[in-house]
């Protein structure tokens, strides 16, 4: 349980800062993607007796540099559906050569949370810690081609190398979290927490801190109510994090009507 508190935490801090950027740039479906068609990269690593780890980050990123290469002369959704029916028909025709692999697939997309093993700790905050500082580092010019990107490229932004560097970020989130926590639980906590947090307010520093505010709350009381329950960890996660946007838009509603 310490183990799942800790990592829990660690995961749902880089999902808040990362997420909130996937929501502002209208990544959503990029963040869905890449984390479920990395798991091929896994399928494969087994297969050839590699690192679990090594192949998701790879599959990863392959599949980020393809959305965002695919993507630039045509239309963004349509290269971000093509990446991943591509990762998820490698991942089938991996997990054919191989009946040993149920189990992995299923902890890959559901995550097994209270599972997880202390030697598991310091390669996920060092890996969070990278994505934390990459997001710190790339502040000042993805805010700028996120909100302003005509103003950005004036100033010398390349919204394309933008676009590339925070789909390298993303993957890395996806590489670190997918092997703990699972694909489906940090594409809750990615989306549903920041874009709860953008109806709060409008300050983006505010809105990213309270993004990993409400993150963090989700994801322990889904552990403490999974545990309490029986029931999937991914559950609650789920059902908080549609929860608390909800919550944000009727809050934002009600702002709207009182300025009015």
């Amino acid at each position: 349980m310490v183990n799942a508190w800790e990592v829990s935490g660690i995961v749902a801090v880089v999902a808040g800062v990362v997420g909130f950027f996937t929501v502002l740039r209208g990544s959503a479906f990029a963040a869905h993607a890449i984390p479920n068609g990395a798991f091929a990269g896994a399928a494969g690593a087994i297969l050839v007796g590699a690192s679990t780890l090594l192949g998701l980050g790879v599959f990863a990123l392959a599949g980020a540099m393809a959305i965002g290469l695919l993507g630039r002369r045509g239309r963004h959704d349509v290269a971000t559906a093509l990446a991943l029916v591509s990762m998820l028909g490698l991942g089938a025709l991996f997990l054919s050569f191989s009946d040993q692999y149920g189990s992995e697939v299923y902890t890959l997309l559901f995550g097994e949370i209270l599972g997880i093993a202390s030697n598991e700790l310091a390669p996920t905050a060092v890996l969070g810690a990278l994505c934390i500082l990459a997001i710190a580092v790339l502040y000042r010019p993805l805010m700028l081609s996120s909100v302003l990107p005509e103003v950005g490229e004036s100033r010398g932004v390349s919204a394309f190398a933008i676009e590339m560097v925070f789909l390298a970020v993303l993957a890395l989130a996806a590489a670190m979290t997918v092997p703990v926590v699972g694909t489906l639980l940090f594409f809750s906590l990615a989306i549903g927490a920041p874009a709860a947090a953008r109806s709060f307010t409008d300050r983006p520093l505010v809105a990213m801190a309270l993004s990993a505010a409400i993150a963090l709350l989700i994801v322990w009381l889904a552990i403490g109510a999974s545990y309490q329950t029986d029931y999937p960890v991914g559950f609650f996660v789920g059902a908080g994090s549609a929860a608390c946007y909800v919550l944000g838009r009727g809050f934002a509603h009600y702002h709207r009507l009182r300025v009015a």
